[in-house]
């Protein structure tokens, strides 16, 4: 995934340096496009480990149309604990707990608690947005399900989490903001455009250029299609200023052949697949790579 690597050369070579809301500070440049083959493999980032289960949660959690974080904590899935915790440290409840101690009690409780019900919550995010667009009922995943299916060639394909209506109820308002797919004229290929409004480019983009490719593949294959494209387009496309010394590293390292994606081929439904539906085969990468997330 050379492109990639490409993006964070050309930011550090490239962007300004800029003071932004978590206060770290981050060198930034505004638009940018990474196209990615799908064809030629799933772009699971060799130049670092990566894991695909946390990803693949993270998706069917949005599939849901769930917004708390306890499905993700049962599952020792823990992408988005820190804005919950951040929440909660500026309650009235709050009594010095740790973000591990907040985590372990999201846990331990039941997902209908007073205490889950009210501090896991993340507001109308993703998932809301996906499957009941402004508490309106409106389930864009079925809209676009239907759609590929029965007017392939539509050009409103689209799925939206941006919601001027509900943005500020988020705990995080949505960065990968807008999707656009496209089948190919013959009605063989399915294809995928993010826009992203704003990508932490060391620990974030990784994590979505593998969301949304596998998006695509779950899609197409409900669909009766080949994923073929995923393409990545990033309004801001920043490095933290802590992360610098890590992505050189990371710039320095060589890509490795691409791991193959498998998916349960009985699964018809999106709504259908399970983590155990999904895996990959081949995976090899290049060591760990640690960076600290800005909240």
């Amino acid at each position: 995934m050379k492109q990639y690597l490409d993006l964070c050369q050309y930011i550090l070579d490239n962007g300004e340096d800029r003071a932004d809301r978590t206060g770290t500070g981050t060198r930034s440049v505004f638009g940018y496009q990474t196209r990615y083959d799908l064809t030629k493999g799933f772009p699971l980032l060799t130049t670092k480990k990566m894991f695909l289960r946390p990803i693949a949660e993270e998706l069917l959690w949005f599939i849901k149309g769930d917004t708390n974080i306890k499905y993700l904590v049962d599952r020792n899935v823990r992408i988005w604990n820190e804005w919950p915790y951040e929440i909660y440290k500026k309650s009235n409840d709050y009594q010095g707990e740790t973000l591990e101690e907040f985590v372990e009690k999201i846990k331990n409780s039941d997902a209908d608690s007073a205490f889950v019900l009210k501090y896991g919550e993340l507001g109308p995010v993703y998932g809301k947005q996906w499957r009941d667009f402004n508490g309106q009922g409106i389930d864009q995943m079925q809209k676009l399900l239907d759609s590929l299916k029965n007017n392939p060639d539509s050009r409103r394909h689209i799925i939206c989490a941006w919601n001027p209506a509900e943005v500020d109820n988020m705990a995080l308002p949505p960065c990968h903001s807008f999707l656009q797919f496209y089948v190919s004229h013959d009605h063989k290929y399915l294809s995928c455009q993010l826009y992203q409004r704003s990508a932490d480019t060391f620990l974030g983009v990784p994590f979505n250029i593998a969301s949304y490719a596998l998006l695509t593949e779950m899609l197409a294959q409900v669909c009766g299609y080949e994923a073929k494209e995923f393409v990545h387009t990033i309004g801001d496309a920043h490095i933290y200023k802590d992360h610098f010394d890590v992505v050189n590293e990371q710039i320095n390292r060589e890509p490795l052949q691409l791991c193959q994606l498998k998916l349960n081929k009985d699964v018809t439904s999106l709504f259908d697949f399970t983590i155990d539906d999904i895996k990959i085969d081949d995976y090899n990468s290049h060591g760990k790579l640690v960076g600290k997330v800005s909240v």
